[in-house]
C-alpha cells in the first residue's frame, strides 16, 4: 500500500474551536491562549489494489485562486481528485469533514465519483450537537446523497479489506479503521488516536467524550499493532504522521 500524507498546515485551538494558523518560525505558542493544542490538520491517501481511498477530508480551506486546499495538495502529490473511489469518514468534527462539500458550492460533494462511508449515528449526532464543533450546513448534503453509504453496525467490514469499529471514544459515535492487504495492516485512528506521543503515555484527555476509554484503546491498539507490524496513520501529528513497527 502507497500512503501520502496531505498536511493542510499546524494550528492552534482553544475552548473557542477555531483552528488558527501557526508557523513554528515565527510564532510562539505561549503567546496563544491558555489550553491551546498545536495540532496538525492532515488526511492521508492509501492507495491499494483496489481504491485509491480518502481518510478524512480536512478542514475544507481554499486558496486565494478559490481551489480547494485539499484537491491542490493531491494534485502536487500526482492524484487526480476525480480518482479518489472512497472517503473513510472518522467523525464528522468541521477539522475532519470540512471537505465533504464542494468549494464553491456547498450543495455537492468535492469528490462525487466516490463513495463516502459515514457512521449513521454520528450523523444524527451532528445535526442535535450543532456549532461549533459541527458546521450542520456543510453535512446537509450527506443526508441524501446517493454516494452516501450509511453504516449503522458497531463493526463491520467494507469491500472485503476495510474493516471499521465504533468506539465512542473522541465523540459519541466516532469510528476507526483497520485496511488490510495481503500481510500490511494500516491503521486510522481519526481523533481516538491523533498523534504519536498519546499512543506511548497514558492519559485521560478533557476534550474526549470518553476519555478513559480514548486512553485504553489508545494502549491496546499500540500493543497489538507492535505485534502485529501495522502503521499508524496520525491525523494531528506535526512530526510523525505515519508511524511503521518493523
Amino acid at each position: 500500500m502507497k500512503i501520502i500524507p496531505l498536511s493542510e498546515g499546524t494550528f492552534t485551538i482553544d475552548n473557542t474551536k477555531l483552528f488558527v494558523p501557526f508557523d513554528d518560525s515565527s510564532d510562539d505558542l505561549q503567546a496563544r491562549p491558555v489550553g491551546s493544542l498545536l495540532v496538525e490538520i492532515q488526511p492521508f491517501i492509501v492507495v491499494t489494489e483496489k481504491d485509491i481511498l480518502l481518510l478524512d477530508t480536512g478542514l475544507g480551506f481554499t486558496d486565494a485562486d478559490g481551489q480547494m486546499q485539499l484537491h491542490r495538495n493531491m494534485a502536487e502529490a500526482g492524484i487526480q481528485p476525480s480518482t479518489i473511489t472512497k472517503v473513510l469518514l472518522s467523525h464528522l468534527h468541521k477539522d475532519h469533514a470540512g471537505g465533504v462539500p464542494a468549494a464553491g458550492d456547498r450543495k455537492l460533494l468535492s469528490f462525487p465519483q466516490a463513495t463516502y462511508y459515514v457512521q449513521e449515528r454520528e450523523l444524527n449526532f451532528a445535526f442535535e450537537k450543532g456549532f461549533p464543533s459541527y458546521l450542520t450546513d456543510e453535512l446537509e448534503l450527506l443526508k441524501n446523497n446517493v454516494t452516501v453509504n450509511f453504516l449503522k453496525e458497531d463493526e463491520g467490514i467494507i469491500d472485503g479489506y476495510i474493516h471499521y469499529q465504533l468506539t465512542g471514544a473522541h465523540s459519541p459515535f466516532h469510528q476507526v479503521y483497520w485496511i488490510r492487504e495481503e500481510n500490511e495492516v494500516v491503521f486510522f485512528g481519526g481523533d481516538d488516536a491523533p498523534q504519536l506521543q498519546q499512543m506511548k503515555h497514558r492519559f485521560v484527555a478533557k476534550y474526549d467524550h470518553d476519555g478513559k476509554k480514548a486512553m485504553e484503546l489508545r494502549r491496546e491498539w499500540w500493543q497489538k499493532g507492535q505485534e502485529e507490524k501495522w502503521t499508524f496513520l496520525f491525523y494531528h501529528d506535526v512530526k510523525n504522521p505515519i508511524w511503521k513497527f518493523s
